[in-house]
């Protein structure tokens, strides 16, 4: 054998183990050093994006990024009671098709809780100038589209076409001082049409 061959043997000689498990010894090998300073560095990295500490790289960070989606998000999607101008659901109230429309739609979905004369039942009552969660058409607009869950009433925006619930608040809101029979008592505070 060569004296190379002899090196090789006692290098690996010097780092076998003195154990051996079922008759196999194993060998004592550290982790090569770029492993290590690898491993350290996605340590070290996880702590400056816990803790968001300065612009790592390009850009402000991921929180201040977050927030700027955000606000990028609810620009291009507005709010429930912005999605529709007053003057539009104002004059779909004088519109007898939108009206009627919305009065199929208010007996199909809303009358098992309001009545078929919206004189309340489970729900309050829609014809008296009382209401809970403010009676401005936009007010009525924004309380049919997100519900009121813990009144038990479903967001009807996520459920029905914008036209149909908007065909549905221009009929409420043309329901105003029509005396049903038999009326729930009013609810929440008077408002002026």
């Amino acid at each position: 054998m060569s004296t190379q061959d002899d090196k090789y043997k006692a290098t690996r000689q010097d780092r076998l183990l003195e154990h051996s498990y079922d008759g196999i010894q194993e060998y004592d090998n550290p982790m090569p050093r770029w492993w290590l300073l690898t491993f350290a560095g996605t340590i070290l990295f996880a702590v400056l994006y816990v803790y968001n500490i300065g612009p790592i790289g390009n850009g402000d960070g991921r929180i201040a990024d977050y927030e700027h989606e955000m606000r990028a998000f609810a620009a291009g999607h507005p709010a429930a009671s912005g999605g529709v101008s007053e003057d539009k659901l104002l004059a779909m109230v004088r519109d007898k098709e939108d009206v009627h429309e919305g009065g199929e739609t208010f007996r199909k979905y809303c009358a098992s809780c309001h009545r078929m004369d919206a004189g309340g039942l489970i729900g309050p009552n829609l014809t008296d100038t009382f209401w809970i969660h403010g009676g401005q058409i936009t007010d009525i607009y924004k309380s049919v589209t997100t519900g009121v869950l813990e009144k038990g009433m479903p967001a009807w925006g996520t459920m029905l076409k914008p036209e149909e619930v908007e065909q549905v608040v221009a009929y409420v809101a043309s329901l105003q001082g029509s005396n049903p029979a038999n009326p729930k008592a009013p609810q929440g505070t008077p408002v002026t049409p």
